[in-house]
């Protein structure tokens, strides 16, 4: 069906005339049960609007952000089936604190592929926690805490601890009320992001002449990515998110019929569900990865203690996230209920 699509005629624009036409509908056409012929369009549509935007802007001024996860794998791989023979590179932070596996499959690839392109932070991991703060939580959470910290109680501040009706769930756990005031002493913020990626990141966009980044964030994300659109101007340049129009189940539909190679961290026996830095605290199954590094990668499980010790240290003394100090595992806490 793909096949017929990519190489339709006139006669094949019929075929698809009943499907949504604009990224409005392709939200809620999402939302019903699909078929194979489904997630076919939705390929479709998606090469469609990757090629006509790389078109629209031109090839030299985009780079493809690049994670070695499963979704920046899939958008790698859906890039070139829209404009093939590309050469847009695609750009991978090696932070220091990524999987040593995922590590290994991106320069696996570069050497084969030339466009991966390798750049790496001006500071390392530790030296950016201790000066910026530690990630907590979330990136809202850590950036409303980071606002209090330096400036006290304010509007920001006030709008987290107490949202009105259409951002409860975006609100302050009652759990984690306590930080907000003097008594918590640990320095947070959402600048580790910034500081392992996203600024090396800006800084080669600049210093290449690519300001446009194509980014894999899916329609079904939960969080702050929630709210992701397809084209979003930034201060540089564009941010282009083709895949927030599909979701995980065209994902795995698509990984499977164009037999995808990924990174060992998905398959069995490890059956990762995302593989961004290791132990990072924003990390909903954390306790489920540091198991399975336990396990199977016990100096990488050992780096991450190391690396996130104040804020693990937190998170089992409260029982967050982290197996309480004396709980039993498999025990069931009321903050895990309360995420």
């Amino acid at each position: 069906m793909l096949g017929a699509l990519l190489n339709h005629n006139k006669n094949s624009t019929t075929a698809v005339a009943a499907y949504p036409r604009n990224e409005k509908s392709l939200v809620v056409f999402m939302t019903i049960k699909r078929s194979d012929a489904d997630n076919d369009f939705l390929t479709f549509d998606r090469i469609i609007k990757i090629r006509s935007t790389i078109k629209k802007y031109g090839e030299e001024t985009f780079y493809i952000s690049f994670s070695g996860g499963k979704d920046s794998t899939v958008l790698s791989h859906l890039v070139d089936l829209a404009v093939p023979g590309n050469n847009i590179p695609r750009v991978y932070a090696d932070t220091g604190i990524e999987y040593n596996a995922v590590r290994d499959f991106v320069y696996e690839l570069q050497r084969n592929d030339p466009r991966i392109t390798v750049i790496k932070p001006s500071v390392n991991i530790k030296q950016a926690l201790e000066r910026d703060g530690y990630p907590f939580k979330s990136k809202e959470h850590s950036m409303t805490l980071d606002t209090f910290q330096r400036s006290g109680y304010c509007r920001t501040v006030d709008r987290y601890l107490n949202p009105d009706e259409s951002r409860k769930t975006f609100g302050c756990p009652d759990n984690l009320r306590y930080q907000f005031t003097p008594d918590f002493k640990l320095k947070c913020s959402k600048k580790c992001c910034d500081n392992m990626k996203k600024k090396p990141r800006m800084a080669w966009s600049k210093a290449n002449n690519r300001p446009n980044a194509i980014i894999g964030i899916l329609g079904d994300e939960k969080g702050e990515r929630s709210n992701a659109k397809c084209m979003v101007q930034m201060k540089l340049g564009m941010h282009f998110q083709p895949l927030t129009a599909v979701d995980h189940e065209w994902e795995e539909y698509f990984i499977r019929t164009e037999d995808i190679k990924l990174c060992k961290l998905y398959y069995a026996p490890y059956n990762f569900e995302r593989s961004g830095c290791k132990g990072c605290p924003y990390n909903l199954q954390l306790q489920k990865d540091l198991d399975i590094m336990a396990q199977y990668f016990p100096n990488e499980r050992k780096q991450c203690e190391l690396i996130w010790s104040p804020v693990y240290d937190e998170y089992r003394r409260i029982g967050y996230r982290l197996i309480r100090r004396g709980q039993i595992k498999g025990q069931i806490s009321i903050f895990d209920i309360v995420a």
